[in-house]
């Protein structure tokens, strides 16, 4: 009786019953270590000084907390300031931003390296509300890596002390020499140095005490009369050098998370 060949089984099902053992470890072990590995953490931009009233922040991993005097701002986060909340934030470069009530500041960039300039960035995009800056270092050596972006304009810098308010049917409580509201828009006055002010409609410069206005992003900006300017003014209380806080901003309470 003529005995008939094996055949001869595929590689995949020859293949010892210990490599395949040893692959399937292997392959738990790379897929453990990619769980692993923790988000990278967002680099501290600056940090709360004064605060009076609210202050919270959307952070970019999602999270949401409210911030105390002393409380870190990260990049990535979205600033909120609740009803008669003002809030100062001194920033790594020594700029600082100075909020007012029912602003929406987005921390969108921010990157400072003293040794590396050539690193440097900050960009900061206010959804609504009003604030006042007076531009770090960053803004003395790069003046050109700093940008404050609305939607109806973006305000570059060249070392200076502005204000910048964005009105859209919320500025019926600013005081105008008219006695009216604002008009919807973009308003800012330059105390220190000088901005650009652009939309895709034109750029104008703006000087110390000069004011500017843009209606829209499709409208070019405009100077402004200094009798029809608007002034963003803040209290004394969140002006003072020394940091202090109520509510929500007593230094010696701690961040909440929610």
């Amino acid at each position: 009786m003529t005995s008939q060949p094996r055949k001869k089984l595929p590689s995949v099902l020859r293949r010892p019953a210990g490599g395949m053992i040893q692959a399937a470890i292997a392959a738990a072990v790379l897929v453990l270590g990619v769980v692993s590995i923790p988000a990278a953490q967002a680099a501290t931009a600056g940090h709360i000084t004064h605060l009076s009233g609210t202050l919270s922040a959307k952070r970019a991993d999602g999270t949401s907390k409210l911030l105390s005097v002393k409380s870190e701002v990260l990049e990535g986060d979205m600033l909120n300031t609740e009803t008669e909340t003002y809030a100062r934030i001194k920033f790594a470069d020594g700029g600082e931003v100075v909020m007012r009530p029912g602003t929406q500041l987005k921390i969108e960039n921010y990157a400072y390296n003293a040794a590396k300039p050539e690193g440097d960035n900050i960009v900061m995009n206010m959804l609504k509300g009003g604030l006042r800056a007076v531009t770090g270092l960053i803004g003395k050596r790069n003046r050109e890596k700093v940008s404050f972006q609305t939607e109806t304009a973006t305000i570059g810098i060249r070392g200076t002390h502005f204000g910048a308010l964005l009105c859209q049917n919320d500025c019926g409580g600013v005081p105008t020499t008219g006695g009216k509201p604002p008009p919807n828009g973009l308003h800012v006055d330059v105390t220190n140095g000088s901005i650009s002010m652009s939309n895709k409609a034109g750029t104008i410069q703006i000087n110390a005490g000069q004011f500017g206005f843009a209606a829209n992003a499709n409208t070019p900006p405009v100077p402004i009369p200094p009798q029809q300017g608007i002034q963003v003014t803040m209290p004394n209380s969140i002006a003072q050098n020394k940091g202090s806080g109520k509510g929500i901003g007593k230094g010696d309470e701690v961040e909440c998370k929610f």
